[in-house]
């Protein structure tokens, strides 16, 4: 009996480590895939060349990813800045202030949004999205648009992220101990003052977490996206004009243009590319967390 409890115990330990053990070192196994694949743009082009330059012709093997990159961080900042305060002043409100029951309602709402498949995003963001862009928010600003623009691939994105954002930051606040809050009540500070103070102070770390996979999220998203950026390649400082951000080059292009050359490398290239960044956002914000921690 005691043979078999130590032999069972053996066989756990060693599928748990070995499970964790891939899961480290799955970004590992894809990156290098990814670089192995891109090696044959290497050989025509330094990788800084590739990052920095803006000359995208494939038919001339010229392949300047600067564009997309600028697209991609473009969209995902615009959705940030819309979705961040929303998703911060919502969860607030709903963790301090309201009712149980509108908790109860509002957390099958928050599932229903974050379980809808991004095509839908994207065909709600053509029927609803574009028109509000092209007639009612460009010309507010006096530009004039078509639609398809950054600013509604923003826009959009913004929706999307906003369920897993907020579910993360009510999570966040609820960890917060109670009687901390109650402790700064009866040392005299208002209710608004407690929860600046103290819930939001003490749920930093949280809070910086909810917000970096909000932005890895966000930046990594395609179809939606895709639907109603525009997908031109440019450089532009107008959020209303169209763009065309990394994940949409690669599902836009892949399988139909690789029978120019080196065009099955640069999208290789494009979708390492899109790893490294994401893996750069994550550890930015897991500084952002150990520094907050340490304060």
């Amino acid at each position: 009996m005691l043979y078999r409890r130590v032999l069972f115990d053996k066989i756990s330990g060693f599928w748990m480590v070995t499970t964790l053990v891939t899961i480290l070192l799955l970004p590992m196994i894809i990156g290098t895939g990814l670089y192995i694949k891109a090696l044959p743009l290497f050989e025509h082009q330094s990788v800084t060349s590739l990052a920095s330059s803006s000359i995208w012709a494939p038919n001339s093997g010229k392949f300047g990813f600067w564009p997309f990159i600028a697209g991609s961080l473009y969209v995902t900042v615009l959705s940030f800045l819309f979705a961040a305060p929303i998703c911060l002043l919502s969860a607030i409100y709903l963790t301090q202030f309201s009712s149980t029951k509108l908790i109860q309602v509002m957390h099958p709402v928050i599932d229903v949004l974050a379980g809808l498949p991004s095509v839908i995003y994207g065909v709600w963001g053509i029927l609803i999205v574009v028109p509000f862009t092209s007639k009612i928010a460009a010309p507010f600003f006096n530009a004039t648009s078509s639609g398809y623009s950054i600013f509604a691939g923003g826009l959009v994105l913004a929706i999307m992220c906003i369920p897993y954002m907020l579910n993360m930051l009510i999570e966040v606040f609820n960890t917060v101990p109670v009687g901390l809050k109650e402790a700064s009540l009866s040392l005299g500070a208002t209710f608004w003052e407690s929860i600046k103070h103290v819930v939001i102070r003490k749920s930093y770390p949280g809070i910086i977490s909810a917000f970096g996979l909000g932005i890895a999220k966000a930046f990594g998203e395609t179809i939606a996206v895709m639907m109603v950026v525009g997908n031109q390649v440019r450089i532009t400082r107008n959020p209303f004009d169209s763009g065309y951000p990394l994940p949409a080059l690669i599902a836009n292009n892949y399988g139909e243009m690789l029978s120019i050359p080196m065009y099955d490398s640069a999208l290789m290239f494009a979708a390492l590319l899109l790893l490294v960044i994401i893996m750069a956002i994550n550890f930015i914000f897991r500084l952002f967390i150990y520094k907050t921690r340490e304060q």
